[in-house]
């Protein structure tokens, strides 16, 4: 339980970061949380709109963890998509992608698996 609640912080500070950044300053998202990689694009507030709601959901998570691990596994589900179909292929063509967010992304993908209460999250 106290290992959720870590994760759901994390995901408040990061989540919440990128999302305001994303939303209200995507210029600044678009050379800081994606450092450049992309160039400038309206789907910058898409991608903030997204880790607003896992933001939200994570303050949620603090109070009702097990509850809200559904936004965990989603996490999981679209980190992974993420690093295998975009930054895979962009690492191997040796194009640009936010190594940044892939190096974290990578280390979320990795934990999540041990925090999420697979038992809870598939009960009948």
């Amino acid at each position: 339980m106290i290992a959720m609640k870590i994760v759901y912080l994390a995901n408040i500070l990061v989540a919440g970061w990128i999302s305001i950044s994303s939303l209200f300053f995507p210029k600044v998202a678009q050379q800081t949380v994606f450092t450049g990689a992309f160039e400038y694009s309206e789907a910058i507030r898409l991608v903030g709109a997204l880790w607003g709601a896992i933001f939200l959901l994570s303050i949620l998570g603090l109070f009702y963890p097990r509850q809200m691990s559904l936004v965990l596994f989603f996490q999981l589900i679209y980190k992974s998509s993420w690093l295998i179909f975009a930054a895979l292929p962009a690492m191997l063509k040796e194009e640009p992608y936010p190594q940044g967010m892939a190096s974290f992304f990578v280390v979320w993908v990795l934990i999540l698996p041990f925090v999420i209460p697979w038992r809870d999250l598939f009960a009948v």
